[in-house]
């Protein structure tokens, strides 16, 4: 049975949430067996949510149909056990039909990523966030980043006038306006925290009310990330430092020596841990096979310290 847009909301503010990368085969085709078997597999870990076609799963390479083949194949796999959140953008009329095409494919909800390209006004911002509202039923959620940032007064606005407007995601890193936002706006959104490599952030943001973000490491590490959430939700900051220290910060060293490399670091890890998903699309492209060396190193060492530092919060397998 669909949930509402507010029991979608609920859901995925209780735990983890993960942006499964979209799997191409050698000839840069969806390969949609590979994906929905990689969905499987994320959901015999602790999960609350799953964001298909997004920012991970390369949302800006895909075709209108391959977004709707990408969220189908997700839906199908998951059957109703978790949330399905949808990637959604590009122009406003763009975004308003994909949101419906998604929204008959099952998705729950959409994440709306910035329009393509221009920079708008907040009255500006604002329509275009409506337009998506106004199209569907299911629930939306905002993705404050680059090109467009809504302040607290037009998100405020918008919850008022569209009740399916339950989400917010932050991808800005502004302290300021993220305590504006959830000061005004209490428990009327779910927040979630989308900076890249969200697990560097987690912890200071769970005190402005961000309960969940979005682990891109859980693609290839999935026990060490439900572990390291559960250790900021219980504000256990040891373990969460001892996670920074063994495995984030190096990982954030060699995510930054290329351009791209947030989204194609992740497909990296697939590759390291023995389920490559296929190359990245351009205009990005993969790490270097001696990045690649230094990432599977790092993950095997962090995946052996990982009883050590996590103890009893390391989650098992379902």
């Amino acid at each position: 049975m669909p949930v509402t847009p507010v029991e979608m909301a609920r859901a995925i503010g209780r735990g983890l949430l993960s942006f499964p990368v979209t799997h191409f085969d050698a000839d840069n085709r969806f390969d949609v067996d590979a994906y929905r078997a990689h969905c499987a597999g994320m959901m015999k870990h602790d999960l609350a949510g799953l964001f298909a076609a997004g920012g991970t799963g390369e949302f800006f390479s895909l075709t209108f149909k391959e977004v709707v083949a990408v969220v189908s194949a997700a839906v199908a796999e998951c059957g109703g056990r978790l949330p399905v959140i949808a990637g959604c953008g590009y122009g406003t009329a763009m975004a308003a039909e994909l949101a419906q095409a998604v929204q008959a494919a099952g998705a729950d909800g959409v994440l709306l990523l910035p329009p393509y390209l221009v920079n708008g006004s907040q009255e500006g911002l604002a329509a275009h966030i409506a337009a998506v509202c106004q199209a569907v039923s299911i629930g939306v959620i905002v993705y404050n980043r680059d090109n467009a940032i809504v302040d607290e007064v037009t998100l405020a606005r918008l919850c008022e006038q569209h009740s399916n407007l339950v989400g917010f995601k932050d991808g800005v890193g502004d302290i300021e306006l993220m305590t504006r936002i959830h000061t005004r706006l209490g428990d009327r959104l779910t927040y979630i925290g989308g900076l890249p490599t969200a697990e560097t952030f987690a912890a200071a943001y769970l005190k402005m009310g961000v309960t969940t973000y979005s682990s891109a490491i859980f693609n290839f590490m999935p026990r060490w990330a439900a572990s390291f959430y559960k250790a900021v939700r219980a504000e256990d900051q040891a373990k969460v430092l001892a996670g920074l220290r063994d495995f984030v910060m190096p990982y954030i060293a060699l995510r930054n020596r290329g351009r791209g490399y947030a989204v194609a670091i992740v497909k990296a890890g697939m590759r390291a841990i023995g389920k490559p998903a296929g190359p990245v699309r351009p205009p990005l492209t993969d790490l270097s096979e001696r990045e690649l060396e230094e990432l599977r190193t790092l993950i095997a060492h962090a995946e052996a310290s990982a009883p050590e530092i996590f103890g009893e919060l390391l989650a098992p397998s379902r």
